[in-house]
């Protein structure tokens, strides 16, 4: 398995990314996409779906999708009408803000979405439009470097997250919504894998989920790969890759408990396969992430 990373562009001293008004065929669309940086992707026009989690999309007009870092996402365009999006990209220490008495975070959108495992947001009109002009703006200061520039891209970011964050409170819980497309048998199947991710002696492999889905292996196979964008083995081990990074950057665990932790059979095994898909070993990993000042891993 290679290693999959989304590259971005921006500055070490400025980690934020910003891909404006941009139609992507199915043949320039990444794969599947892990990262640390969190992400925004609204849509103009055209349509297709997005894989986010255990959920599988429709990607319409005016569809917003808020992703958390650490997350498993592929986006499908539909090869006739593909999707016109802006996709923002950034670092969560760029909306780190002073505490004002208040346990408010920009960040909290995506916590509350993480938790529901519902990622996308219907938009009424004028929010739409509100949206719409501050992405408009951070598109002008991109373009004109003004002095400030990026401290005014902060300043739209965090009034996006300001609108978010006030959409998905308990006054407006319709704003997140959930999505059955896909087949049937697709999110029942991922809700198994993650609840049993890490269960000794369950069975997760190919013939105990197809068996699951009342699907011959073949079918299962290649409907899971078109629809998540890797097969089952290599989304088992991204998933269980996905909590050990948690683990090596919000404990102090030793690595070999964490491998035991995410059911990797052998600590070898465990490193082998880290610096396979993420290009580090697990002690280097750590050392990053517990470097105040470094960079989010772009995996």
């Amino acid at each position: 398995m290679n290693p999959i990373r989304k590259q971005f562009d921006a500055n070490s001293a400025f980690p934020f990314s910003f891909a404006y008004k941009g139609t992507k065929s199915m043949q320039a669309e990444l794969p599947d996409h892990i990262h640390d940086w969190y992400e925004l992707v609204y849509v103009y026009r055209g349509k297709g779906t997005l894989f986010i989690d255990q959920t599988i999309y429709d990607m319409r007009e005016g569809d917003l999708f808020a992703i958390p870092g650490n997350t498993i996402h592929r986006a499908l365009p539909d090869k006739d009408d593909p999707v016109t999006s802006t996709a923002v990209f950034f670092s969560p220490m760029i909306v780190q803000h002073a505490s004002f008495g208040d346990s408010f975070s920009y960040l909290h959108c995506f916590e509350q979405q993480k938790k529901r495992k519902s990622y996308k947001f219907e938009l009424a009109h004028p929010k739409r439009q509100e949206l719409e002009a501050a992405l408009d703006r951070i598109q002008e200061e991109i373009r004109s470097s003004a002095t400030g520039c990026r401290q005014a891209i902060v300043l739209q970011l965090q009034s996006m997250l300001l609108l978010l964050n006030r959409e998905s409170g308990p006054a407006h819980g319709h704003g997140a919504v959930d999505s059955s497309v896909g087949p049937s048998w697709m999110k029942p199947v991922l809700l198994y894998i993650d609840d049993h991710l890490f269960d000794d002696g369950i069975e997760i492999g190919l013939s105990a989920v197809s068996c699951k889905a009342s699907v011959t292996p073949a079918h299962f196979s290649r409907v899971f790969k078109q629809t998540i964008g890797m097969n089952l083995s290599e989304y088992i081990v991204t998933k269980r890759m996905m909590r050990a990074k948690e683990l090596l950057n919000d404990t102090d665990h030793k690595i070999s408990l964490i491998a035991e932790m995410c059911g990797f059979e052998s600590l070898p095994h465990f490193h082998r396969m880290f610096k396979k898909l993420l290009g580090v070993t697990p002690a280097a990993y750590r050392k990053l992430a517990w470097t105040p000042t470094r960079l989010p891993d772009r995996t």
